[in-house]
């Protein structure tokens, strides 16, 4: 790696990366208002600030930044060390910060500096580099595997973009997978999630950006592509995440398949539409059995009821068997609690009757088919 120098610089020089991991969407628009607002929301700047704010900005370990710190002329882009400086800046720059609450509508809460602690937030040390090839190992290897982890996502992301900006110059995913201390296996289905993903956006299908909740579970997607049944529905090679990730890896026919999949795992902010998977296990499990299932999946796209769609996988024999079973033990529990009403709720005998209305229906039809089989049987 070709660092220079440690040496110091002044904060109004660095600019924030724009590419960097932690933010969910690589956009070189992004103001830096909205680059702050990402690391702010999910990067726990706050305790951050409230350390600066009260010791002062400790320099031990140097910013990487891109350029020459001696051409004072240039700004530096931030390579490693983007929370510290988003950090420093709204400690220094009350105007951002009112800029930062308006464009997310969200209070920004700074803490005082301490007395005296002011001076230390006007210079940091840092190491420069050439170009981001320099930094990509350092970088990577805190990230995935030292003491300041990315989440599965930036951690995927970096790979993804190292391995797209460096395949012209033979760098392959193995390579990378050494250099940042991961396993290459985990490293390729990651990337190939990535990818697919990207293929979603480009095609207007889908943005993570649209997923239901705030937080976002890579995990799902990476695991549920690595499954026989996702892989068959959306037109994917046997094994094809073992193979070098490439562009477009979705067949065109299977587009619509793969908008259902993204929307079925993290549902959709435009559409108010909720994931039907609650929890990677069992649920994308569940998902994939169903998908296997022509009946089950059409209960699911008309439904969108895992639950309900899954269900229909079960024989009708054992879903009766189930369902008697359970509601004998919720009736058992009524009858526990009985001691619990009071007379006075006219809705609660409603119910009562409807319960029993439907147990006689289902005794009587029942008792019947019983006497039918003896018939036959005679």
């Amino acid at each position: 790696m070709a660092f220079q120098a440690r040496t110091t610089v002044e904060v109004d020089r660095l600019r924030l990366d724009r590419q960097n991991p932690r933010l969910v969407e690589t956009n070189q628009d992004a103001t830096d208002e909205a680059i702050i607002a990402r690391l702010y929301v999910s990067s726990d700047l706050e305790e951050l600030l409230q350390s600066i704010s009260a010791n002062g900005y400790m320099d031990i370990e140097p910013l990487v930044v891109l350029g020459d710190p001696g051409d004072r002329s240039r700004h530096l882009t931030v390579l490693e060390g983007n929370r510290r400086l988003a950090a420093l800046r709204l400690l220094r720059d009350q105007e951002l910060v009112a800029r930062v609450e308006k464009a997310t509508r969200m209070a920004i809460r700074i803490p005082e500096v301490a007395n005296g602690k002011l001076s230390t937030l006007d210079h940091v040390s840092v190491y420069a580099v050439a170009d981001r090839a320099d930094a990509r190992s350092f970088i990577g290897f805190k990230h995935i595997n030292g003491p300041a982890r990315w989440d599965a996502y930036a951690k995927a992301r970096f790979a993804a973009h190292w391995y797209s900006t460096g395949r012209n110059d033979d760098v392959d995913l193995q390579t990378i997978a050494r250099a940042i201390g991961d396993k290459h296996d985990t490293i390729k289905r990651m990337v190939s999630a990535i990818y697919v993903l990207e293929q979603a956006k480009n095609e207007n299908l889908f943005d993570i950006e649209d997923r239901f909740g705030r937080r976002l579970n890579f995990s799902h997607l990476y695991t549920a592509l690595s499954r026989s049944q996702f892989m068959d529905y959306l037109g994917l090679e046997p094994a094809w995440a073992t193979h070098d990730p490439h562009d477009d890896q979705v067949p065109r026919e299977r587009l619509e398949a793969l908008r259902n999949v993204l929307v079925w795992i993290y549902g959709s902010k435009i559409d108010e539409t909720e994931p039907v998977i609650r929890s990677q296990n069992p649920d994308i499990k569940r998902l994939g059995e169903v998908l296997a299932n022509a009946q089950a999946l059409h209960v699911l796209e008309t439904k969108r009821d895992l639950d309900a769609a899954h269900a229909s996988l079960e024989p009708v024999d054992r879903r009766l068997t189930t369902s008697l079973i359970k509601a004998r033990e919720h009736l058992n529990d009524a009858v526990r609690s009985l001691r619990g009403y009071d007379g006075k709720d006219q809705s609660l005998l409603d119910i009562a009757a409807d319960i029993r209305e439907t147990s006689d229906i289902v005794h009587g039809r029942m008792k019947q088919k019983r006497k039918d089989a003896g018939r036959d049987r005679v």
